[in-house]
């Protein structure tokens, strides 16, 4: 069969049952409707073409190897843990993924309405992801090593999220992720609401736009910070440090250390440190506005 002929007809599985390991191993244009895919291993590895509905995936690794699925209003059960790998071109709606350590080395994927209870080190060195309206808890190393990244939509509690990623867009989301974005390159973040401790160290062209951010030490060691109309909670302690930022905060700061360059428009600020450690060159204009 040539799997590159996407013009072929999908071939229908309704109501069925399966077992064991590599159930449909290297099986390709297949529609499966209401199936149950029991305990085993591999079920639709070196497959494409695969259209899933209403199934239920209660063994390891179903999707390994897979090109062109659609998975839509199924469900992993906690035995289908590491379900998504070395796959490319997934579209992903209604589903509810209780297993952890999906989605590994994956290309172009799409998730909508999708629930994700245990996102425990879930999504490593994937490229091209777009997500809309996804909900993930227990996430914690979610977005390892990514890249091309869409979000809209998006609630998360987890921590160490979207380390060493690159090229990420984020609107209307609410993270709740101690050390995020640790080690970034080029992240931009739309209305929304970032609690946790350490958050961007390491950042480089980070840009937050109009989101709220909370947590102790944020934003240190950072390098082409840019906020625009943020403001920072009353954890938001020790700021900026050896940063260099264009920071306009439409609220007050509860302190600023040793930031290296740059400028901070803030409400007020609390304390400013400025103390022997400071980098060069040293020269970050601080204003307030009260």
């Amino acid at each position: 069969m040539d799997n590159k002929d996407v013009s072929k007809p999908l071939t229908e599985v309704k109501g069925k049952e399966f077992g064991g390991e590599r159930a449909l191993f290297a099986t390709h244009f297949l529609s499966l409707e209401d199936c149950v895919f029991h305990a085993g291993e591999s079920a639709l590895k070196c497959c494409s073409h695969i259209d899933a509905t209403r199934c239920l995936f209660e063994g390891k690794y179903p999707y390994w190897h897979v090109d062109g699925f659609n998975v839509r209003d199924c469900r992993f059960a906690p035995g289908a843990r590491a379900a998504l790998w070395y796959s490319r071109n997934l579209e992903m709606e209604n589903t509810i993924v209780d297993a952890p350590k999906m989605f590994r080395e994956m290309d172009n994927m799409s998730l909508a309405h999708v629930r994700i209870p245990d996102a425990q080190e879930t999504l490593w060195s994937c490229r091209g992801i777009r997500l809309r309206d996804v909900e993930v808890d227990n996430a914690d190393y979610i977005f390892m090593r990514c890249s091309d990244i869409d979000i809209d939509g998006y609630r998360q509690k987890g921590n160490y999220s979207f380390q060493y990623c690159r090229d990420v867009v984020i609107r209307n989301a609410h993270i709740d992720s101690k050390d995020a974005f640790w080690e970034t390159d080029n992240v931009t973040v739309y209305d929304s609401v970032i609690n946790g401790e350490y958050l961007g160290w390491h950042s480089r062209n980070l840009r937050l736009v109009r989101c709220r951010i909370n947590g102790t030490q944020p934003l240190c060691y950072c390098e082409n910070l840019i906020m625009e109309d943020c403001e920072m909670g009353d954890g938001c302690d020790l700021s900026f440090e050896d940063s260099a930022l264009q920071a306009v905060v439409r609220s007050g700061i509860v302190s600023v250390k040793n930031p290296r360059t740059g400028s901070i428009r803030a409400l007020t600020i609390g304390e400013t440190i400025i103390d022997k450690n400071l980098l060069s060159p040293g020269d970050c204009k601080i204003e307030t506005e009260i």
